[in-house]
């Protein structure tokens, strides 16, 4: 589990990639950003993460085919890496392991 060096907006923005999976550019993960969380983002902001995720090696991009709209401008599309995959894997197996340990009074009587 040497690979948790992700912030939650992060890790979020791979597991937006992942969902989306071969039709993950910017625009579209603005979209479901919003229809997961119910909150608006900036597209400067998904810009700033989906590179600095590729530069760490948790993502690659190539560009899409040319479409009849955007005036035939490719997208960019984004993709898990095998490491962004494990790290998303290790991340979880942690959260759950923790969720695992707290004691059932502690979630128990809560006010």
């Amino acid at each position: 589990m040497q690979n948790l060096k992700l912030g939650n907006f992060e890790e979020l923005v791979l597991l937006l990639v992942g969902v989306l999976y071969d039709q993950a550019y910017s625009v579209s993960i603005v979209d479901e950003y919003k229809k997961q969380t119910g909150k608006n983002i900036n597209i400067s902001a998904i810009h700033t993460v989906l590179y600095r995720l590729e530069e760490k090696g948790y993502l690659e991009s190539r560009l899409g085919e040319p479409g009849s709209g955007r005036g035939g401008k490719r997208k960019r599309l984004f993709f898990l890496t095998a490491f962004g995959v494990k790290t998303l894997d290790d991340i979880q197996a942690l959260r759950d392991q923790l969720r695992y340990q707290i004691p059932k009074p502690a979630l128990q009587n809560l006010s």
